[in-house]
């Protein structure tokens, strides 16, 4: 098998009445509300429907198309669909607002942009502000009898492993998310691992049925577990997203046997009133990261599975899993090194590797000739991005951790200037860029502070420009800036105006000196409150 479009269709053709997508029954919701399933049969015919299509319009190798198919069937079909023919796609975040999609379209290139009807007419502003290129635009709900042609020629020669598969963007320490390449051998190999992690994470061909809220623009989901899925004939569950309410509901009526969450899924689930439905459920484990160490035995107590703590990024592709009893749940343990042929190191600065029990920055790499080996394939028009992350033959990851003497990794916290607020990476330079741009604002520096629900929360520290008042009102003018601009993810929760920032004798911001070491920034007097306004657009 060379692509995952080969891996599917021979699953398919193996186990043509197996189920392959599924959507839990929900009213309220515009599509599906009575919930459906897709056959390996089905989703093949509806796939080659689309090959056609695309093929029909001179889509094929080389060529790059955006989805904008939040987690929906049509995702996976349209991508498989692509992917057949050797054309790479580029998963658009649904909350992303008018400038992150253009430039993430015209970063990407991308041919074509398939979406759902409710984001075209946005779709199509940002397609007129493109720069040197048309970008049509098409509504997937009605697909036009043919589709508009690309810009250019397809490559003539067939894909292979090394073809690009996708290209997903991750936010980095620049401001601007980083597009990382993500080749056929890439999600072919990712989803081989995690399908033979074994230990707590064995998968039974034909049987698995994998309810996974987490969004398909991510490589948990669409590389990992969706390939995973692939490679075993099992169903891959597609919530619209993370529900607490709806949780046992989906995961009952759907038949679930895998679920995976994020740090901000336990403590939901568990200040939810007991229900008849957690105690019917055929979960066999969870498998996801950021469970608080405290909440994890009252968990799987309670709801009577495991939640196995794993760790991986786009980059990595594989995962390290604490899956192998006995397993270390009173830490934020997420597995031993070596794993296989991944290898991992803990290092100081200087990329010296360090004693065990001492923490430092997580390094990994493949091993044998060749340590890039199933990684991604470099950063999108930034090699030295790229050869930076990969110096000394390693992979820098940004994450602080110790090793213990049995080999057990650890997590501690995050070297690189990112927040992590519900599983989303939030560049604290790009919204720091935004803010910047406001006439009100003459400094800001935006840092991480606790979320007890989401893990992390944006706080923003603001310098006014002379003669602006630093009152609340300031501070909703500025939230009303931030959401028109960024997903609204990515906004300030908290907002706290002073008199000055600390900075270097070169004129560079010190975060850390911005409070005392030990202080809540939170608890401030001053500090502005707004993260009920932090919501979804509808």
């Amino acid at each position: 098998m060379k692509t995952v479009f080969d891996a599917f269709m021979a699953t398919a053709e193996k186990a043509p009445g197996h189920d392959f997508l599924a959507v839990a029954a929900a009213p309220q919701r515009a599509y599906y509300p009575d919930g459906v399933e897709f056959s390996y049969a089905q989703a093949r015919a509806n796939i080659l429907y689309l090959r056609q299509k695309y093929t029909d319009a001179g889509y094929g190798h080389g060529h790059r198309v955006a989805l904008l198919l939040e987690n929906r069937p049509e995702f996976m079909l349209h991508y498989l669909a692509l992917n057949g023919l050797g054309a790479g796609i580029v998963p658009i975040n649904p909350d992303y607002r008018h400038d992150e999609m253009l430039y993430q379209m015209e970063h990407s290139e991308a041919e074509l942009v398939v979406s759902v009807a409710a984001r075209i007419a946005d779709l199509e502003r940002v397609a007129r502000e493109v720069r040197g290129r048309r970008l049509p635009v098409v509504d997937a709900e009605c697909l036009p009898a043919r589709l508009p042609r690309p810009g250019r020629h397809a490559r003539p020669d067939a894909p292979g492993l090394e073809t690009e598969c996708s290209l997903l963007y991750t936010s980095g320490t620049t401001g601007r998310p980083k597009g990382c390449i993500l080749s056929n051998f890439y999600y072919l190999n990712a989803g081989a691992w995690y399908r033979d992690l074994g230990g707590m994470t064995r998968f039974e061909w034909g049987k698995e049925r994998i309810y996974n809220p987490l969004p398909l623009f991510h490589m948990n989901n669409q590389a990992v577990t969706a390939t995973a899925v692939i490679l075993t004939a099992g169903c891959l569950i597609l919530p619209e997203r993370f529900s607490p309410q709806r949780w046992w509901q989906d995961v009952v009526s759907t038949r679930a046997s895998v679920v995976h969450y994020l740090g901000v899924v336990p403590p939901l689930l568990l200040n939810q009133p007991p229900s008849p439905l957690e105690k019917k459920h055929r979960i066999r484990f969870g498998l996801g990261a950021g469970v608080e160490p405290e909440l994890h035995g009252l968990f799987e107590k309670r709801f009577g599975f495991p939640l196995v703590e794993v760790w991986g990024m786009t980059e990595t592709g594989r995962i390290f899993a604490d899956n192998i009893e006995p397993r270390q749940i009173d830490t934020r343990a997420f597995g031993r090194a070596p794993l296989r042929e991944l290898e991992a190191r803990v290092a100081d600065e200087a990329d010296n590797e360090l004693p065990r029990g001492r923490e430092g920055e997580l390094l990994v790499r493949c091993a044998g000739p060749d340590p890039r080996h199933g990684f991604f394939s470099g950063y999108l028009k930034n090699e030295a991005a790229t050869e930076e992350a990969w110096r000394n033959g390693w992979f820098h990851t940004g994450d602080v951790v110790r090793q213990m003497a049995d080999g057990m990794l650890v997590f501690v916290d995050r070297k690189k200037n990112i927040i992590r607020r519900s599983g989303e990476n939030i560049a604290a330079a790009e919204v720091e860029a935004t803010l910047q741009a406001h006439e009100a604002v003459a400094q800001v520096a935006v840092i991480a502070v606790p979320d007890e629900v989401r893990e992390e929360e944006v706080m923003a520290c603001i310098v006014p420009m002379p003669g602006v008042a630093p009152d609340p009102m300031l501070a909703e003018r500025l939230m009303d800036w931030c959401l028109e601009k960024l997903a609204y993810f990515k906004a300030p929760g908290w907002i706290l105006f002073r008199p000055s920032l600390p900075m270097t004798g070169t004129q560079k911001l010190q975060k850390t000196l911005i409070f005392p070491v030990g202080t809540d920034p939170r608890t401030q007097p001053g500090v502005v409150d707004l993260r009920a306004r932090k919501k979804r657009a509808r």
